[in-house]
């Protein structure tokens, strides 16, 4: 029993997962150090570690309440600059970067799994398209609407994603007609996102909407952590939950349903799920593109194509890889920000065409 029991351990531990997630933990608090430490109101690397730390705040419930809602620091609490700019302006940016992350990453992995298809993600099939257009269309036509942004972007993701389906659809979809209708679809929402610039008619609105088109973290604070975190402590448990019927689903239509799987709607929840986690990221940051690609690939090549594992691997490796992106954008040509957006279609186009390349048989249209 005991030689049983500690195989049973050995086969559960999985020593590459952890040692992943223990290197993206080491990259986004080594990142978030960074970003903290930079910026107009200049401080150094130990005064923003003592300011992260500053027991003022973190032992305070009353004061982390009060950033997380929005209200006043209660007026008993006095902090110095440096905690009021880091924990005010900066550690936000992290926060979202770290949510964003973690949402484009697992959307991307559900996709890749529900359609078969190892380029997939929510950039690729147009549903970043469809969500931004819905939020671009929020913002400049029904600004009074903004505070529904999250539906919004769903709604908008969930019709891309029908109209990518329906283009697709010929007896059954392949991985070829997926990407290419995701294509034509992300190009035609691109072409109607630049078209409301025309209806702006204040210059704030079209900054804001540039923003969005190209994914910034600039300027986000406590309040996109409250829009994005809801949604999130729901989405990502339900991903981990449905790894299973993930594995499943993989090994093909036939096979799912010999083991008693309702296919086409355990598909469609799946896809709604992984809708609403890239919904919920564009509605705060905007099209930040190719995360939800390249990382469950990265993440594949190192713990393997069991989701059980792939999905825990993309909740490190996302965020790992948009705060490493936001760093090099916010700093890369100080004091310019270039968006985060820009610094991830940088390094994920070439990877597209890499892994276009990489597969020798891509199926007839």
């Amino acid at each position: 029993m005991m030689e049983n029991s500690e195989t049973t351990v050995e086969e559960r531990f999985d020593g590459s997962l952890a040692a992943l997630v223990l290197a993206c933990i080491a990259v986004v608090v080594i990142s978030a150090l960074v970003q903290v430490s930079f910026g107009a109101y200049s401080t150094t690397l130990t005064q923003a570690w003592n300011a992260v730390f500053d027991p003022k705040v973190i032992t305070n419930p009353d004061v982390l309440g009060a950033l997380l809602l929005g209200s006043e620091i209660p007026k008993n609490v006095t902090l110095d600059n440096t905690t009021t700019v880091i924990w005010s302006l900066r550690l936000p940016r992290v926060f979202v970067g770290i949510f964003v992350g973690a949402n484009l990453a697992v959307s991307g992995a559900i996709f890749q799994a529900v359609t078969r298809n190892e380029l997939a993600s929510p950039y690729i099939l147009g549903v970043s398209h469809g969500a931004g257009l819905a939020v671009l269309l929020t913002l400049v036509v029904f600004s009074g609407l903004s505070v529904f942004l999250p539906v919004f972007a769903a709604l908008g993701g969930i019709a891309a994603f029908i109209v990518v389906y329906a283009i697709a659809w010929k007896g059954g979809t392949s991985p070829v007609r997926l990407v290419l209708a995701g294509v034509i679809v992300g190009t035609i929402c691109s072409s109607l996102q630049r078209g409301l610039f025309f209806f702006a008619q204040d210059i704030g609105v079209v900054q804001t909407a540039l923003s969005w088109t190209t994914g910034s973290l600039t300027g986000t604070g406590w309040e996109q952590v409250r829009i994005i975190l809801v949604p999130t402590l729901v989405i990502l448990p339900l991903s981990l939950l449905a790894s299973r019927q993930l594995n499943v689903l993989l090994l093909g239509e036939r096979t799912a349903r010999s083991l008693g799987m309702s296919v086409e709607r355990v598909r469609f929840a799946l896809s709604t799920l992984a809708i609403l986690a890239a919904s919920a990221a564009i509605s705060v940051a905007g099209i930040v593109g190719f995360v939800g690609l390249i990382v469950p690939h990265v993440v594949r090549n190192v713990v393997g194509s069991d989701y059980r594992k792939l999905i825990v691997g993309s909740l490190f490796a996302g965020p790992a890889l948009v705060v490493v992106a936001d760093v090099g954008a916010r700093l890369a040509l100080n004091p310019i920000q270039v968006p985060v957006g820009i610094v991830t279609g940088l390094l994920g186009g070439p990877y597209f065409l890499y892994l276009m390349r990489k597969r020798h048989k891509v199926g007839e249209l």
